[in-house]
């Protein structure tokens, strides 16, 4: 039976794709549906009706609001959204971000005295502070309403004592739909807007613009694409190409305008941008990209963000490579977590550096660094396969002076001293799960053939993405071709030229980043020397290139192997 959705038969290969994922026809219509009212209310949050009277009060007596955010790109973009909806109801409001390495991760009490000392009244915090409990107890000491939005894990044996906590993962938040729990931080504080227009009432402007932000967010903060960030992502990439705020117009070249804006440009190009300025000093600048409405003023914002993103690069190359030889190093059989350490790793960047080891070697990676305070230091910690990484390393959390993250991430210190007793504790605790569990999975989504690959294919996988966790972009696995050629690029990426070997005679090009090296997988002059044949199986993605105004289909290869290795 064919699956057709809005009166268009789909290609073969999704239609296989859809029935191996054994979704239900309602399920497939579901995943291409564009209707925001379908939604669920998001408004149902815990504490939303309460904050939202709280912040019209303040308004209507003239209280000075703080937006208080994280430094990454969900707290960036979290605070920027407040910033437009505010600004367009003619309110000003105090954006602070804290420094990675002065103030740290989250709400602590030297910031309330900075918020209280610039006239704050009412603070709220995005993308933090569900954590923050002696911080909470301060600002109520000093008399300042604290409400806080997050979406992380509420970790504390007690929740903070603010005037109002939003947050999905709150601990009494135990009847919410499971969609909800996905939320990332640009979307809590999304859902409080929603409110905020409801209660205000006429002139508000629409909140449609702002689900710009709430896709930028969720896709860098690799929230689960459900049934709930799918449709507010999908949106928020279609006015992209057309947006109106002069700082998102920056990252897109005319051309890229004229096509749809995927997840890869935001996870692979802006996500980054936004995120250097943060890893190596100061986040504003970003921020202030993201607010400034003159042209001109964004891109000099936009000018220092790819410089300092280039600069990022380099150090986390060099980073990488050295952790990546620690691991080499003392590695065995059994290899359960990379776990490195060095006292001069750029704390900036270890976070990101733990997800390439993750990538190159498939299991869990802690990277460690000292931290400013003598004796203590610390670490971002990236997990592998389904792996709890929060779950185990709460089990641990007897050895650390902070923690905090999330089943896919997460950040701690403690003292140096303890770092032997981490090692082995956690690698024990690692030895309990079953590999498949705790490791990344070389697996493919299904096996097409040549004449597969066409045009129409690519456009039907358009149309249910974007990808990402919970709506996983589909790797195919493809038999019967030739490796004709391949090329090094820059000494770690490689361009492939494979053509078929029955049938009609089909040419496809691919390419591979960062694959050199990769652990398990072959060089590729080893696979040009030993094909034979037929023999060769290659996995990928596929994808438009788009350049010029030409189109041409690409494989984004994951791996090439002799056989059926995989």
């Amino acid at each position: 039976m064919e699956i057709t959705t809005e009166k268009v038969t789909l290609h073969p290969a999704i239609q296989r794709l859809f029935k191996k994922r054994e979704l239900t026809p309602e399920q497939v219509q579901e995943l291409f549906s564009w209707d925001l009212k379908s939604l669920p209310d998001l408004t149902i949050l815990k504490d939303i009706p309460k904050s939202s009277e709280r912040i019209i009060k303040a308004i209507k007596n003239k209280e000075k609001i703080g937006i208080f955010g994280d430094y990454d790109v969900d707290g960036t973009t979290s605070c920027a959204l407040f910033w437009h909806f505010f600004n367009d109801i003619g309110v000003e409001v105090e954006l602070i971000q804290p420094s990675r390495f002065k103030e740290g991760y989250g709400l602590h009490p030297p910031s309330i005295d900075d918020a209280i000392e610039k006239g704050i009244d009412l603070l709220i915090t995005v993308d933090c502070g569900i954590t923050n409990c002696e911080a909470a107890d301060y600002a109520k000491s000093r008399g300042l309403d604290l409400i806080i939005t997050d979406h992380h894990l509420d970790g504390r044996d007690v929740m903070p004592d603010a005037y109002a906590i939003i947050n999905p993962s709150r601990r009494d938040e135990e009847d919410l739909p499971i969609e909800f729990k996905g939320l990332a931080g640009v979307g809590v504080a999304f859902a409080l807007c929603l409110q905020l227009k409801k209660d205000i009432g006429e002139g508000v402007p629409s909140l449609y613009p702002l689900l710009q932000f709430v896709a930028l967010g969720t896709v860098c903060d690799l929230a689960p694409l459900n049934s709930i960030n799918i449709k507010l992502v999908r949106h928020g990439l279609h006015q992209m190409r057309e947006s109106t705020f002069p700082g998102l117009r920056c990252f897109f070249t005319h051309e890229e305008r004229l096509n749809p804006i995927g997840e890869e440009k935001l996870g692979f190009n802006i996500g980054p941008m936004i995120n250097s300025k943060g890893r190596l000093d100061h986040p504003e600048v970003a921020l202030k990209l993201l607010i400034e409405q003159d042209q001109g003023v964004a891109y000099h914002y936009h000018g220092q963000l790819n410089h300092c993103n280039l600069e990022r690069k380099k150090i986390t190359n060099e980073i990488f490579d050295q952790a990546k030889t620690q691991v080499l190093k003392k590695m065995t059989d059994n290899h359960l977590i990379s776990i490195v350490y060095k006292e001069s790793f750029h704390e900036g960047v270890i976070g990101i550096v733990a997800s390439k080891l993750v990538e190159f070697f498939k299991v869990p990676a802690i990277v460690f660094t000292d931290a400013e305070k003598k004796g203590i230091v610390k670490a971002s910690a990236r997990t592998a396969g389904s792996f709890d990484l929060f779950s185990g390393l709460n089990s641990l959390k007897d050895l650390f002076e902070k923690f905090g993250g999330h089943k896919a991430a997460a950040g701690l210190s403690m003292k140096k001293e303890n770092l032997p007793a981490f090692k082995t504790r956690m690698k024990e605790h690692l030895a309990s799960i079953p590999e498949i569990e705790r490791t990344n999975q070389e697996t493919y989504d299904l096996e097409v053939f040549p004449e597969d690959i066409n045009p129409k294919l690519v456009k039907d996988l358009e149309k249910i993405g974007p990808f990402g966790k919970g709506n996983e972009k589909p790797i195919f696995k493809m038999k019967g071709v030739y490796l004709d050629s391949f090329d090094l690029l820059k000494d770690v990426h490689v361009r492939w030229n494979f053509s078929t070997t029955t049938g009609p005679k089909r040419r496809f090009r691919g390419i591979s980043f960062n694959y050199i090296g990769k652990w398990g997988h072959l060089s590729p002059e080893v696979v040009f020397n030993m094909q034979k044949g037929e023999n060769l199986s290659i996995y990928f993605t596929l994808t438009i290139n788009r350049f010029k105004g030409n189109e041409y289909l690409q494989l984004m290869v994951s791996n090439v192997t002799i056989g059926d290795m995989i």
